[in-house]
């Protein structure tokens, strides 16, 4: 057995698709005499023939290419399109750091069969009620926002909206009904979408929000919930 084949191995077993953090608490790496085997298994699935990239951090086998581009709503193996199971992809993997990190985590109930690789949301998300942190109208708008995370007070420490192609006001205004709590509000999209936020946020109508919203990209976000992850299997 190569490493190469052990990294087969482990996609065959998980349905042909895995993220790389899946990839390495599955691949059996007894055998492999290196000291850097997580940056081997980057290096096999990213140079090698037989695995393809389905998502950024998500990879598939290419012998069930078909199967898996079918069952994900996606037109080819070039780019993800603007659908449903992207969006759900990266809520999965903001719910996931969260859940590393220590927070609990709360996903809309209108997400909650949504997959997250093979996974449903609500089998991720800790939470399956939302806290009651705040008057009953408050904790209403929160409960749908895309992602929440709750800190050892039951208080919310942040919120997270996926954009994958709509036109961020939605998810700011939710953001403005909740400005008055002490947590952090972050937009998550395309990297080269930041500047059509930037223009839109910039409204006078969000100046009160203004400070308080961050940006993150799906590739940083992939980057964050890899190192989270790699770190929880190496328990640094």
């Amino acid at each position: 057995m190569t490493q190469k084949d052990d990294v087969i191995q482990a996609l065959q077993g998980n349905d042909g698709m895995a993220t790389l953090s899946q990839l390495y608490a599955l691949t059996d790496i007894s055998q492999w005499k290196t000291k850097t085997p997580y940056a081997s298994i980057r290096r096999i699935v990213q140079t090698n023939r037989e695995f393809f990239r389905i998502q950024p951090g998500l990879w598939g086998l290419v012998a069930q290419q078909k199967e898996i581009l079918e069952k994900m709503h996606i037109l080819d193996n070039k780019t993800a399109q603007d659908n449903e199971y992207t969006h759900a992809y990266y809520q999965g993997i903001v719910v996931e750091i969260g859940n590393v990190r220590g927070f609990e985590t709360h996903i809309p109930p209108q997400d909650k069969n949504r997959l997250f690789v093979h996974q449903k949301l609500s089998d991720i998300a800790s939470l399956q009620i939302m806290h009651a942190f705040s008057y009953q109208h408050i904790v209403a708008k929160a409960k749908y926002v895309d992602i929440v995370w709750f800190n050892e007070r039951k208080m919310p420490h942040a919120f997270f909206e996926v954009e994958h192609s709509t036109d961020f006001r939605n998810s700011l205004n939710k953001f403005f009904e909740l400005q008055d709590f002490r947590a952090k509000f972050v937009i998550i999209a395309k990297r080269e979408r930041f500047g059509q936020f930037q223009k839109i946020i910039g409204d006078s109508i969000y100046r009160p929000i203004q400070n308080l919203v961050s940006f993150a990209d799906y590739e940083s976000i992939v980057k964050q919930y890899e190192k989270e992850t790699m770190r929880y299997e190496m328990g640094i």
